[in-house]
């Protein structure tokens, strides 16, 4: 099993890929948790109001790496670009 505490998070700035993804009702049910989210970014694994409590649950169900994301309490309009 991986350890959270030896997770090295990189980020590439190279060929990004634009998705839209609802995640109306992944707001509805986590609001303010962190998620661990599928490859597609769609299904829900695992959640928690600790970070490294979703990632070790993600990893019980199978998912050596979860894509793991803090939903926001509320949804506020952001316009500009990523970078």
């Amino acid at each position: 099993m991986l350890n959270f505490d030896e997770v090295d998070i990189t980020i590439f700035f190279g060929i990004i890929k634009y998705m839209e993804i609802d995640w109306t009702k992944i707001y509805k049910k986590y609001k303010g948790l962190w998620v661990a989210l599928d490859e597609e970014e769609k299904k829900v694994i695992a959640s928690d109001k600790k970070t490294k409590r979703a990632f070790e649950k993600a990893q019980k169900k199978g998912v050596k790496i979860p894509i793991l994301f803090k939903v926001p309490t509320e949804i506020i309009p952001y316009v500009g670009t990523p970078f």
